[in-house]
């Protein structure tokens, strides 16, 4: 059906962009990586015009970034980036959050029920080990999604989806590293039951306790996979300086 609604080149851009976009996310592309077109072209099977055409869209993702004259890589990894992040989506969580209690009707209410259940469910199933589950991932990205749909702005709902996949990537690289993680099913549920509840004020304080405790142990983890993106970053601006 889908096909039929949109051209075969719109169609193969899409899902081209989408899946280069996972493997950025999944850290299957690592961070840093360098996009040769030749690779790329064989690895996706399409054509250089849309490699080209999902690069751009990535880099205005801040997914990859576009080096003058020397083509793209895979946007790099950093504490000082994590942290910067993290600082904008509390910002814009809380911000839809608080507009989704304000705004959110009965149907609202339920989805979220429904997309916590789905998520719990399959956790108890999955056991300690469900955070490397890429179905979980899926459930945990509509659970979070839910909470925040009925805000009533649908640009503030697209910032939000590009900055939750930008910090899921952090999330994945932590998980290689982690002995376990917390108890995440409290946090969720205490989330859900605050905003069903409307206590705004609540809500807002408990997505930036869960946001802020995610990069907290993403740091203690994975730490030390970003250093090395750290010092490189500040040995190229103070050359730049020096210059």
């Amino acid at each position: 059906m889908r096909d039929r609604l949109k051209p075969a080149g719109e169609t193969r851009a899409a899902d081209v962009l989408h899946r280069m976009r996972t493997d950025i996310i999944s850290c299957t592309l690592k961070p840093g990586a360098k996009l040769r077109f030749e690779a790329l072209r064989e690895m996706y099977a399409v054509s250089f015009s849309t490699l080209r055409e999902a690069l751009s869209r990535l880099v205005a993702e801040g997914l990859v970034v576009a080096e003058d004259q020397r083509g793209f890589v895979v946007a790099p990894v950093s504490i000082d980036d994590l942290n910067d992040l993290t600082y904008v989506r509390v910002l814009v969580e809380r911000e839809c959050i608080g507009l989704a209690v304000k705004h959110g009707n009965d149907d609202w209410e339920a989805d979220i029920i429904g997309a916590f259940h789905r998520m719990d469910r399959l956790q108890n199933r999955l056991g300690p080990n469900y955070y490397l589950s890429g179905e979980w991932d899926k459930l945990h990205g509509d659970f979070h999604f839910s909470l925040v749909a009925a805000c009533g702005s649908p640009n503030l709902l697209e910032i939000r989806q590009k900055l939750f996949e930008r910090a899921h990537r952090y999330r994945r690289m932590s998980s290689q590293f982690r002995p376990k993680w917390r108890a995440k099913d409290v946090e969720h549920k205490m989330i859900m039951d605050s905003a069903i509840a409307r206590n705004t004020a609540k809500a807002q304080e408990l997505i930036e306790r869960h946001i802020r405790e995610t990069t907290k142990n993403v740091i203690k983890h994975a730490g030390h996979l970003f250093v090395a993106h750290d010092e490189d970053r500040r040995s190229r601006a103070a050359h730049v300086a020096a210059e």
